[in-house]
């Protein structure tokens, strides 16, 4: 399987994907938004993830690539390839399948609980995952329901976690790919973002979760196995 990634900043990355498709002996290529790399064509992929990162879907001015960017995730889901948003990559599918990206009632940073809704549960991306789950996560902006998806997910602190769109287009609020060196990075990148909040956790806190990796990447891999068997099908 050929696996395309969309990467906005060095430090958030593949994290576990990565181990999961070279462990397969998958192709893993990568498109450099932020270094004015043009995106991949859906020709040259047949599994496109969408990364997460610090800016958010609106700011074209200050990230012109972001334009470019929709038009080609838009383009993949048109080709019938495989897609998957993780945070701002979820809210960017979002936005191109017609939904709408705000700011979120409650920002959540660290590790929060992730409930799936029966028709996520139901569902073969989420084939299986328990009911509820521990995932890490970090944003402040949510995504709607895109007309047509199922509403997969949700959190104490963000009603819209999830959403599926067929069976190979999804979007996740949260982080299933981080990885421990992925944790150090955005602490280091983006800890002016942690502010006293219900959802929000100190970065002692984030570390002491470090248990939570060893399933969450169980997790990632459930889902990517999924992922790949629809894709290959």
């Amino acid at each position: 399987m050929r696996i395309h990634a969309f990467q906005h900043v060095a430090f958030e990355d593949l994290g576990t994907i990565r181990l999961w498709a070279e462990a397969k002996g998958h192709h893993l290529a990568t498109t450099r938004l932020d270094a004015d790399e043009t995106p991949a064509a859906p020709d040259v992929f047949d599994f496109l993830v969408v990364l997460g990162g610090p800016m958010n879907i609106y700011e074209e001015e200050a990230h012109p690539w972001l334009a470019a960017e929709k038009t080609a995730i838009r383009a993949a889901v048109d080709a019938g390839k495989g897609v998957l948003g993780i945070c701002l990559g979820a809210q960017l599918v979002c936005d191109v399948l017609g939904g709408q990206v705000t700011k979120g009632e409650h920002p959540e940073i660290g590790w929060q609980p992730v409930t799936l809704t029966p028709q996520g549960a139901a569902h073969p991306l989420f084939a299986g995952f328990p009911e509820t789950f521990t995932a890490f996560h970090w944003h402040g902006d949510t995504f709607s329901i895109p007309t047509g998806a199922i509403h997969a997910a949700s959190s104490p602190g963000c009603a819209n976690q999830a959403f599926v769109l067929g069976d190979r287009v999804a979007g996740l609020q949260f982080h299933l790919e981080t990885a421990p060196a992925n944790l150090v990075s955005l602490i280091k990148h983006c800890g002016s973002e942690i502010v006293p909040g219900n959802f929000v956790q100190t970065p002692k806190a984030m570390h002491n979760g470090r248990a939570s990796f060893a399933p969450l990447r169980d997790l990632m891999s459930r889902f990517l196995d999924s992922m790949e068997a629809v894709i290959g099908s």
